[in-house]
Order: structure tokens, then sequence, then C-alpha cells
């Protein structure tokens, strides 16, 4: 072997091991400490824990279906397999009842369980290494005074390689680095309030933001919606999905509190996160979220992955028969023009829910039903009726075709086999 080759050899393998090294380093090293401060009046710390815990929507993942408060149990389906919660009770063998305070700080902030075990990053700490160390507390000793639930951990269900936590060092080296939220001083008290909830406690870009193979946030300059529970939650920064830049103050409140506005309304796990959590937050939190929300810069959606076409000849016949089933289905309640009839059916016509790259939403609700949440801003909710049971695929596809491109929509077509495959991937 030539000495030229030799030397280059020797320098990717020294290369290799520093990069391995440093990867190393990022992945197990340790944030600065912030320091528990005493608190004078344990009772309000309590209540103010409470209040969190409802902005953070903890019970939501943290408890089971039909299950005690927070002791865990219920499972998120991801693609690198099922994640169960954690008892987040009291309790002395299966829950919170042996760690501190600052075993509680380290998960929320570093990500790492009171034996120092890696934390799988379906537990939102990415965002929630953003949370101060009061705010910390506060939760912690609201949970401490939780009646104590003994509810053993479920084992995750992963698939292989992501059941090896030892490959988390890694993933922590390449995309994740703790640090409390830091106020910018170029904008409001008001823009900054909002921006610690919806950055931090909030964690709004855990559903928001597309994923890379690895589970991490794809892009922060140019974001996409991610798909999460074979939901599609729209891109907070583009007009054409969910940018809400060009709304006023009041609706953008509306929506986040009542979970419906003058044009808009929740449906999926958005509803859920309205009635389980947004409802319940104080009018100032609301309008803090809606002023950092409205101040997101625009910016267009990165092109989607690739969907089956629709071929040029079979579009005449598929509208025809859009048209025909959306006749017999559709237009009691949304109207012949897609004007739909307020406040029981909203309008069709001009829907960018309609013209979005992804149809993931629109086929989920015909298929299952769309239901706004019960709030005090909007207590009789108005809801579709699922129709999977009557219509196939293919006519779920004509359907939506048609109502995609009538009206000033501009939505591309929907094939029979990207249905198919949204109701394949239900049954995983």
């Amino acid at each position: 072997m030539r000495r030229s080759t030799k030397l280059a050899i020797a320098v990717v393998v020294a290369l290799t091991f520093v990069a391995a090294a440093v990867l190393f380093y990022l992945g197990l090293r340790h944030d600065e400490v912030h320091a528990s401060q005493p608190t004078s009046d344990a009772v309000a710390q309590i209540e103010r824990g409470r209040y969190l815990a409802v902005l953070g929507d903890c019970q939501a993942c943290h408890t089971l279906r039909g299950g005690q408060a927070y002791a865990g149990g219920r499972g998120t389906p991801t693609p690198f397999g099922t994640f169960y919660s954690p008892n987040l009770t009291p309790d002395a063998e299966t829950g919170l009842g042996n760690w501190s305070a600052d075993d509680f700080w380290l998960a929320l902030h570093e990500g790492r369980s009171k034996n120092g075990k890696l934390l799988y990053p379906v537990f939102p700490y990415t965002n929630y290494t953003k949370i101060t160390r009061a705010d910390s507390d506060a939760l912690f000793a609201y949970l401490r005074s939780l009646p104590a639930v003994r509810a053993p951990a479920r084992e995750h269900e992963l698939r292989f390689p992501y059941r090896y936590r030892a490959l988390l060092i890694a993933w922590r080296g390449l995309f994740f680095r703790p640090g409390v939220f830091e106020a910018d001083d170029r904008q409001s008290e008001l823009w900054n309030r909002g921006a610690y909830l919806v950055q931090g406690l909030g964690h709004c870009s855990a559903c928001h933001e597309a994923r890379n193979a690895l589970g991490a946030v794809r892009s922060s300059d140019n974001p996409s919606g991610g798909l999460v529970l074979s939901w599609y939650a729209p891109s907070l920064h583009s007009v054409e999905e969910g940018s809400v830049a060009d709304w006023s103050e009041q609706d953008v409140i509306a929506l986040l509190g009542a979970g419906k506005s003058r044009d808009a309304s929740v449906s999926g796990p958005m509803a859920e996160v309205v009635f389980e959590s947004l409802q319940h937050a104080s009018e100032a939190d609301l309008r803090a979220m809606a002023t950092y929300l409205r101040a997101l810069p625009k910016q267009p959606v990165p092109p989607q992955k690739a969907y089956v076409r629709v071929p040029q000849a079979s579009l005449k016949p598929m509208m025809e028969r859009g048209a025909d089933l959306y006749r017999r289905h559709c237009a009691d309640c949304h109207g012949d023009a897609g004007e739909g009839h307020a406040p029981v059916a909203p309008a069709l016509a001009g829907n960018r829910a309609l013209s979005m790259s992804s149809a993931v939403n629109s086929i989920r609700i015909i298929r299952f039903g769309g239901y706004e949440p019960g709030t005090e801003g909007n207590p009789r909710p108005f809801g579709m009726p699922p129709f999977g049971t009557r219509l196939g695929d293919d006519e779920i596809a004509d359907v939506l075709t048609f109502i995609r491109a009538s009206w000033g929509n501009h939505g591309r077509p929907v094939s029979e086999t990207e249905v198919r495959e949204h109701r394949n991937l239900d049954r995983q």
C-alpha cells in the first residue's frame, strides 16, 4: 500500500474517532445547574403548578383512557413503535414518590430520568428544556400533591434498533441542546410570554414541525407541518396552511380558547388540546400566544412527499362522480356551492384546509367525522357524521378531488391509492 494511501486512511480514522468523541460528549454532557428557589407560599406554588400542568396538557399523555389521572400508561404510536407514558403521581414505587425537585428538573431540562437513564424525545424535553426552574418546581409541587396511584410503567414496544437507548447518545449529540428560554429584548413582554408558552411549555412544535427519519425537527429555517397520530398538523408559518399572521388577535384567541373562530375550527388532536388545555388558559396567556403566533414569519412550505398521481384522463370522470357524491351526501349541510350553513356546517369554498398539499385531515374527517371541542366559548359544537362505512376508498377519493378543485379551492387530486394507504396506516 502506498504511503499516501496509508496516511489518508489514518487521517480518516482519526477524524472519525474525533467526531465520535465529540458526539459522545455532546450526547452526555450536563447543562448549567439552575438551583431551586425556596418558596414562602406552598399552596400558591401548588396552584401555580396545577395551572402549568394544564397549559402543558400533561394529563392528556399521562392518563390512560378511563384510568386514574396522571397515572400513565397511555400509548403514543410513532414510526419507531409505541411509547407508553409513565406514572406522574407520588407513588413511592411506581411514580414520583422518591423523586426530588432536582430529579424532576433534570427530566424536563435534560431528558434524564432519576437514575440517569436517557429519555426518549417522544417526551418533549426538547421543548421543556426552555421551562424555568421556578415553573419546574411548581409543576413538581403540584404532581406531588396528587393522590398516589400504584401503576407500574409499561415497557415501550419499539422496532429494532430503537429499543437500544444507547443510540440516544448519538441522537442527543446531533439534535439536542439544553437551554432555558431567554427573552428577546427586541420584543415586547407579551411576545416573550407567548414565545415561552409556544416554544416551551405548550410544546407546539412537537406536532407542527416535520421530523426527519430520526425523529428530529427537519428544518427550523423553512418549517413544514408534521404528521402526528395519523393527522397532519399544518405549518404555522404558511398562509396556505396554519399561519395566523393575517388574522385578527381576537380570532386567534377564539380559536385557541374556544376551538372555533369566525372562519375556522379545530378537530382531531388539536380539539383535544383545546378541550383539555387551552380553554382553561388565562385571557392574558391566550393573548400572549396569539401575539407570538401572529408574528411568526411567513414562509412557504417545503415540497411534500410524492403522492400517487391521478392520471389526467381520470380527472374528468372523478370530478363527475365526485360532484354526484357531493350532491347526495354533502350539499344539504355545506351548500350547493360549498357556501356552508353557519353555525352547523363550515364553508368549503375557499377553505384553505382543502387546498393544502396534505389531504390526510380531509380523508380522516370524511371517514371518522369531524367534531369541535365543547368549550365555554362553543358550548354546543356541531359535528360532521362519519362516512367511512358508507363510502368506499374510491368514492372518498372522488368526492375529495371534486371539493378540493371547486369554488376557488386549488388542492391537488386525491387518488384511491392514497385513501387506501391512509386506511392501512390506521391498522398498523
